[in-house]
């Protein structure tokens, strides 16, 4: 049955993901250059940053899905995808510790939870995520962050799987190029998950 807005109108059973909106990624420090000017193009962090202030005003749960690198490497794997070892070709990328990793000001809050990732490229495998949200009673996750080309598609799919709901909001996220963001979110995500715009959700949690 699809989703509708009514079913994002209370706070029950109903958790924000927010995908590696991290000053490394998309922010002041960013590595990403591409990832971070389409995101300034979609205004996708400012739209983030409204459904996170939204959902927490109606008591719904924010999950910051942050990535990091120990400097020895130690619990990642590092040789099994082309974008991984040439991420790592910086020795000084993404490193537990440093600003990089934090999540940008103006998506992040100190009453939000944090799932830390240290391999891979989507927010469940590996990581306490999903007991997370079951202890929390969450059926529905609304997906927003970066990017379209992986992480997002990534969580939309294990989410899937996993047996929950999937809401992605499609101003709030980004991907390069362009045209092949849009067309994930229409040809990989749709399947997926129901579409909203942030403006729709805000609304909804009002």
């Amino acid at each position: 049955m699809p989703i509708t807005l009514a079913d994002l109108a209370g706070p029950r059973h109903t958790v924000v993901l927010v995908m590696e909106m991290q000053r490394g990624v998309v922010g002041d420090l960013t590595g990403f250059p591409e990832l971070a000017e389409a995101c300034a193009k979609r205004d996708a962090i400012r739209n983030t940053a409204r459904v996170a202030t939204a959902a927490r005003a109606a008591g719904v749960p924010v999950v910051q899905c942050t990535a990091a690198f120990r400097a020895d490497r130690a619990g990642s794997h590092t040789d099994n995808a082309p974008f991984i070892r040439r991420l790592l070709r910086n020795p000084a990328h993404m490193l537990e510790g440093t600003p990089a990793i934090e999540v940008v000001p103006e998506v992040s809050d100190p009453a939000d939870l944090e799932s830390r990732r240290y391999h891979g490229f989507s927010p469940f495998t590996g990581t306490s995520l999903d007991q997370t949200l079951r202890s929390l009673g969450i059926r529905t996750v609304v997906a927003t962050g970066v990017s379209l080309n992986l992480g997002v598609p990534g969580l939309c799919l294990e989410a899937v799987n996993l047996g929950y709901r999937v809401v992605a909001v499609t101003d709030a996220m980004a991907g390069v190029p362009a045209d092949y963001a849009d067309a994930v979110l229409t040809h990989t995500v749709g399947l997926l998950a129901a579409r909203v715009t942030a403006d729709e959700l805000v609304r909804a949690w009002i």
